[in-house]
């Protein structure tokens, strides 16, 4: 049923090159992990990202220079899909592809040097302070304060649903440093340490029971002004351009048609009592539709990647592959609830903990459908919500 792009004969050479090494290199517990649904460690997406580092393969849109692979964009897309496509650790992407960009382009020649090299490595985990109570979609609403203090800023505010903040040697952060004029022109761009003194992490328990965001509470927390990327007050720019990265890494084909594929196999199951799922026209419909609606997304982050390998910034595409990406997301995540059936009802958090072995309710896979709708429905807001990239789309694309 799966829709394929057609390669070029040494890309496709490329793409069984990437399939081999993740085939001899994934370790056979984080595999184990990934495919069945478990909560994954911090050191399982660090052992990965580290041994893709090694392979030269950890940054393929990083410029050369700053130590990437250089890479064509369509060899950095058959790279990246596959290994979303495969039951790797995603790929954490607050330092690699967020932060990153941004101390490449606004930095200074002291951040570059000292930071890049490890992030590029995974040997500083970064998390991304931008939210606030009250000031999600509204970003530019933002409360916390930075006051200089000679060479330092004093930051108090709190930053709230920040991902894996409990993980995080560094946090890239927007703070106000002007309250006077337009609220997106007194805002700054500012690296703190997270071992800093004043900070408090503090984790919020989602629906699915799951941990891996944060508020996070800074108390006259110092930072030296050397950590202010670019120029005070400027920070309204850089966080657009970060954003715009970010938007353009969640479309995410690989991990959907791998969801895709699970999805029909669960749905290749044979119910009880019944006829498997796969049969019914009605459900073989919406697996159609979810594949016809990859094919035109996978179209879009090619031509993207195409025009970013020029130099070209994403513009209205950014909000696009967003939008889609993740509304296909959620509604695999809905397939696969329903191919499921009742027993993703017993939802068990603690199922997806590592050395859980109670005896499982229904087919293994089924413990994880539940926790994997719930967690996914937050895609459609984080980023930018739905609403805020149709409303960008329309503004860039249709003039309104």
């Amino acid at each position: 049923m799966e829709l394929k792009l057609k390669l070029s004969a040494q890309d496709e050479a490329f793409r069984r090159e990437v399939r081999a090494f993740v085939e001899e290199n994934l370790p056979a517990d984080i595999r184990r992990r990934v495919e069945t649904g478990k909560r994954l460690r911090r050191e399982d997406f660090v052992t990965w990202q580290k041994i893709l580092h090694a392979r030269g393969w950890i940054a393929p849109h990083w410029p050369a220079a700053y130590g990437g692979s250089g890479m064509s964009p369509m060899r950095r897309f058959i790279l990246n899909e596959e290994l979303a496509a495969a039951p790797t650790p995603r790929i954490v992407p607050f330092g690699l592809a967020m932060v990153a960009p941004v101390i490449m382009a606004f930095g200074s020649d002291e951040q570059k040097a000292r930071y890049l090299p490890r992030i590029l490595a995974s040997d500083d985990w970064w998390c991304q302070g931008y939210s606030e109570p009250g000031s999600g979609s509204d970003l530019a609403s933002l409360k916390t304060r930075a006051v200089r203090d000679g060479d330092h800023y004093v930051v108090n505010g709190q930053k709230t649903w920040t991902t894996y903040a409990q993980y995080a040697d560094m946090m890239f952060c927007l703070v106000r440093t002007r309250t006077d004029g337009k609220p997106q022109e007194g805002i700054s761009f500012l690296l703190i340490d997270m071992k800093s003194p004043g900070i408090t992490v503090r984790p919020i328990t989602t629906i699915d029971g799951g941990r891996e965001i944060n508020d996070v509470f800074l108390d006259d927390v110092r930072v030296p002004v050397a950590n202010l990327v670019g120029k005070e007050n400027e920070g309204w720019t850089y966080a657009k351009f970060l954003l715009g990265h970010e938007r353009t890494t969640t479309a995410e084909v690989g991990r959907s048609r791998r969801w895709l594929r699970a999805v029909e196999d669960m749905a290749r199951s044979e119910r009880d009592g019944g006829q498997p799922l796969i049969d019914d026209p009605e459900f073989r419909s919406k697996l159609v539709a979810v594949d016809l609606d990859l094919a035109a997304l996978e179209a879009l982050v090619l031509r993207v990647l195409g025009e970013q390998g020029q130099g070209q910034a994403p513009g209205a595409e950014a909000s696009i592959l967003k939008t889609r990406g993740t509304e296909i997301q959620q509604a695999l995540t809905q397939l696969m609830f329903e191919a499921v059936g009742p027993y993703a009802l017993p939802h068990i958090p603690e199922a997806l903990d590592d050395g859980w072995n109670e005896e499982p309710v229904g087919p293994e896979h089924a413990a994880a459908a539940a926790p994997l709708y719930f967690n996914w429905r937050k895609a459609s807001i984080y980023g930018g919500s739905t609403e805020i990239q149709k409303n960008i789309i329309a503004k860039l694309v249709l003039g309104l």
